[in-house]
């Protein structure tokens, strides 16, 4: 691997993964010129650890799930570089947004971390409106000065110090097709219940059909899903699906047995 010059800051990227098999390669083909890759995985079933060996020697198998937040934080715990990329197995980094990170490490100023606009697929089409663009992510920090939340699902970087903003877009193939979607939705929906339950959130069902309603209203009219064609309808019944099933679930967690 090649450091960035003529910087002397160096860049570890964090990947954690499960089952990534499908998408892995391109994710660390498109940073292989890193100083460092870290991948952490959760117990694998595929070739994904094998292929993560093929770009780096710090490949690490984890023993449990934590949450999403928790295990970020585990990887970001052995990268050793100045600065840190983290990226989801489903991403990767085209070349104009490689050049515009290597000028960014080169003068970050007084800089903590920058937010990347992230350009995302939903069953082969890069999704436009429906609150999925820009869809602006902090991924990219000076190590140290930042840490994700510990939250199991809907992770958040908590950074101590000015964020600044790039503008070329990080790719992301969100969901390649509706069986994909469903068990997306099934475990994040999972998560967020437990969540709330742990936060002392309550729900009723008419709080579970509100919000599933309100969440298709917003996706489709209000943030145009309408312009995305028959993705941004489908997508829509996705997020108003998932909003659904998240207070249903956290209902028959709170509801007493009768």
């Amino acid at each position: 691997m090649v450091s960035l010059a003529p910087a002397t800051l160096t860049l570890s990227v964090i990947v954690i993964t499960k089952n990534a098999q499908e998408t892995l390669e391109r994710c660390l083909a498109s940073v292989a010129w890193a100083d460092e890759i870290v991948v952490l995985d959760s117990g694998s079933g595929d070739a994904t650890v094998e292929i993560a060996r093929r770009f780096t020697d710090k490949v690490e198998v984890s023993p449990d799930w934590p949450g999403f937040g928790p295990q970020k934080n585990r990887a970001l715990a052995r990268a050793t570089g100045d600065w840190v990329l983290s990226l989801d197995a489903d991403e990767w980094v085209p070349e104009d947004l490689r050049q515009e990170i290597e000028r960014a490490l080169q003068a970050p100023g007084d800089r903590v971390a920058f937010r990347i606009p992230r350009l995302s697929s939903f069953c082969g089409r890069y999704m436009r409106h429906s609150g999925w663009w820009p869809d602006y992510v902090t991924r990219l920090f000076k190590r140290g000065s930042a840490r994700f939340s510990e939250d199991l699902v809907h992770e958040r970087l908590l950074c101590d110090g000015p964020v600044g903003t790039l503008k070329q877009p990080l790719r992301h193939e969100a969901i390649q097709n509706l069986e994909e979607m469903l068990e997306k939705m099934n475990a994040y929906s999972t998560a967020g219940a437990l969540m709330a339950h742990q936060r002392g959130r309550r729900a009723g069902l008419a709080t579970a059909v509100g919000h599933g309603l309100w969440t298709f209203i917003r996706t489709y009219f209000l943030r145009a899903g309408f312009l995305d064609g028959k993705e941004g309808f489908m997508l829509a019944v996705c997020n108003a699906e998932g909003a659904y099933y998240r207070y249903v679930k956290l209902m028959l967690r709170t509801d007493k047995p009768r």
